[in-house]
């Protein structure tokens, strides 16, 4: 886990209702490009851990047999529940765990999958747990928005969001270092899954990056549920507060964009795949 950062169960409190319209979409064409690269036909499981309200496991449905998303915070699942209900996805089931949790019962499993949620949890514990609950030759997939993407060819037509303003705003309400749950992140989350994954006994990385989508035009509404939907500032942070932060939330918004319309590209895709050994059981 992060450095001197201990798990509690507020760090997504409140987050869920906001994700749908606040968070940008992974690049298009993700889940076909990870279909092909693993060749997924339709049969074999899939586990998503930390599946949030099922924006990456809903996706992927259709390439498996069953879909099985964990996460410890209950409104996520309801969320994710809802969703799939509204795009009729029928071979998916859910769990109130957290990675820690894990084999919890689930059995085997043809891929498992992490979207941007490894680096909350005990890394070199689950990773050697989830090689246990892969197949013989089974995926570890690290899903992620490709870090440090290239420049922009061109401005988008609007207004980019003010994120460094906001970021400004949010330290001045919660304080100097980034909050999660109950603690904070002194030195950020950590990396180098590699490591980790290699350490636990996976091979035969690969990689592929998916690329962005075309620019999406942003609403104030849209760039409030973005701050709401993450755990630094979650809405529970504020307490007392709350009003008060959004209040000067979209104030920063209107100064940045008087019609409160903003236009931004989706960040590409990275998509990381490591391998049980084909002969370990």
């Amino acid at each position: 886990m992060p450095d001197g950062w201990q798990w509690d169960d507020t760090l997504f409190r409140g987050c869920a209702p906001f994700y749908e319209r606040g968070r940008l979409p992974y690049a298009p064409g993700f889940a076909e490009t990870l279909a092909a690269a693993l060749g997924l036909d339709g049969r074999g499981r899939l586990l998503d851990v930390g599946c949030g309200p099922g924006t990456v496991i809903l996706a992927l449905a259709r390439f498996f047999a069953e879909v099985v998303g964990i996460d410890p915070d209950q409104d996520m699942l309801a969320e994710a529940g809802r969703q799939a209900e509204r795009r009729g996805v029928t071979n998916a089931r859910w769990l109130a765990a957290r990675a820690e949790d894990l084999p919890a019962g689930l059995g085997t499993f043809r891929t498992v999958l992490f979207a941007q949620s490894f680096h909350w949890t005990d890394r070199d514990r689950v990773a050697a747990t989830v090689l246990e609950m892969l197949e013989p030759g089974g995926a570890f997939v690290h899903m992620s928005d490709l870090q440090k993407p290239p420049a922009e060819p061109a401005p988008p037509p609007l207004p980019a969001p003010p994120y460094a303003r906001i970021g400004d705003l949010v330290r001045r309400y919660l304080g100097p270092v980034r909050r999660a749950g109950q603690g904070t992140l002194a030195n950020g989350t950590p990396d180098r899954e590699d490591l980790v994954l290699a350490r636990a006994g996976f091979e035969n990385f690969e990689r592929h990056v998916v690329p962005a989508g075309e620019v999406a035009d942003r609403t104030a509404d849209d760039i409030v549920a973005w701050v709401f939907s993450r755990s630094d500032s979650a809405p529970h942070l504020f307490g007392d507060r709350l009003g008060d932060f959004e209040r000067d939330l979209r104030a920063v918004l209107r100064q940045a964009s008087p019609d409160g319309r903003f236009a931004e590209r989706p960040p590409a895709t990275e998509i990381m795949i490591w391998r049980k050994p084909p002969g370990e059981r």
